[in-house]
Formats: structure tokens, C-alpha cells, sequence
């Protein structure tokens, strides 16, 4: 057997839309063996293993960017393909048809709505810091974690509401439950940030590379 095919590390296209922590997303891949580089052009992502979708921000900003690099279209086409896909934040949000973060439309590969929170006045929004996630489902990307009990790390003010109940792969309670984690076949995305979640988030990276 050839050694170099042995050795060849995942190549992960991770969109650069001016937008987003991508350093410290890149550096999580690289450290769980990925070979991630930063595509600020769709043509960029030809012969990717796995294309990431990283963001935080106003979404309203974000879908402006997407279509003037023509990423929006790539990210519809390549998820329609079930080519692997990891979302993070901010591209979780965008997946959906429409935020009321400013009344925006979004990429709609999924039906449903993102939502700002309405919850006990004494808890604070955005949600930021650490906070448990429960499993929904059983999923290799989850192996070696703890549902209930493992913690991840959220920065966020709005979530998701999809309309397909089997979307759902993660919730997470913060005055209710919430949708915090989704999968459609090679599609996955969360609302925390793994790359900031330390070895439980460098865990699901893991799983998320044992699967391509």
C-alpha cells in the first residue's frame, strides 16, 4: 500500500467570508489532524474532503458576504451533494429560511426559523459561557461523550427552531430547551463553539474526521 496515502491527512475547506474566530477553528482541525486552510473563493473548496462553515455576528452582515463571494450558493449546492459539512455558530443560523435578527433571510437549505431568546429576565443574553448538551440521538460524532453531563461553549442571543423534528441531534437547556446541534446526513452544525470547548470539543472534531 502506497505510505503517502497512509500519512495524507483530511483536507478541510474552511470558508473565509470575513467573518468569525478562524484561526482558533483552524487550529482545533490541525490539532485533531485535519489539514484545514482557510477558501475565500468557492472554487477554493474543488477536491475538499469536508467543507466548514464557521461565523459569529449579525447574520443580516453575514448573508451579505455569502453572496457577494458566491458562497451562498456553494454551501446550498454542496449540502444538497451530502458532502460533509460541519456549521459552527453562526453557520448553523444561516442553514435556516429566516432570523429575526434583522427580519433577514437566510440560506434556507432547512425549513425553520431562528429566534431570539425570550426567557426569565435574571438570565442574562446573549448565553455565553459554558453549559451541558444533550444527545438526541445515537451518532458516531458523539462517541467518547457524555450526554447530559459534557459541557460545550456558547456565544449567542438567537437559535434555532427547525421544522423537521429529526433534524434535531443536540439540545441544551437555558430557560427552556433549545435546539443546539443539528444532522442531515453528512450535514452536521452546532450553536457552540467546539474549537472553544477544549478536549470535548476536540473530541467531536475527532469523530467528525473518523467519519469522512
Amino acid at each position: 500500500m502506497d505510505s503517502s496515502k497512509l500519512a495524507a491527512k483530511p483536507r478541510l475547506a474552511v470558508i473565509d467570508y470575513g467573518m468569525g474566530n478562524l484561526r482558533s477553528v483552524v487550529r482545533a482541525w490541525e490539532h485533531v489532524g485535519a489539514d484545514a486552510q482557510l477558501v475565500d473563493r468557492p472554487d477554493q473548496i474543488v477536491g475538499a474532503d469536508a467543507l466548514i462553515f464557521p461565523g459569529q455576528g449579525a447574520i443580516v452582515d453575514a448573508m451579505r458576504l455569502l453572496k457577494e463571494t458566491g458562497f451562498d450558493r456553494s454551501i446550498r449546492e454542496w449540502i444538497a451533494a451530502d458532502k460533509p459539512f460541519f456549521g459552527i455558530c453562526l453557520g448553523l443560523q444561516a442553514l435556516f429560511e429566516h432570523s429575526e435578527e434583522g427580519d433577514s433571510e437566510a440560506l434556507g437549505v432547512f425549513k425553520g426559523r431562528v429566534k431570539r431568546f425570550q426567557i426569565d429576565p435574571s438570565l442574562k443574553i446573549p448565553h455565553m459561557g459554558w453549559n451541558a448538551v444533550s444527545f438526541e440521538s445515537s451518532d458516531p460524532i458523539v462517541d467518547g461523550l457524555e450526554s447530559g453531563v459534557d459541557q460545550f461553549y456558547f456565544v449567542h442571543s438567537y437559535f434555532i427552531a427547525p421544522e423537521d423534528p429529526q433534524l434535531t441531534l443536540f439540545t441544551t437547556d437555558y430557560g427552556g430547551r433549545f435546539v443546539s446541534g443539528i444532522r442531515s446526513g453528512n450535514c452536521y452544525a452546532t450553536q457552540f463553539h467546539p474549537e472553544k470547548s477544549q478536549a470535548k470539543g476536540l473530541q467531536l472534531y475527532r469523530n467528525f474526521l473518523q467519519l469522512l
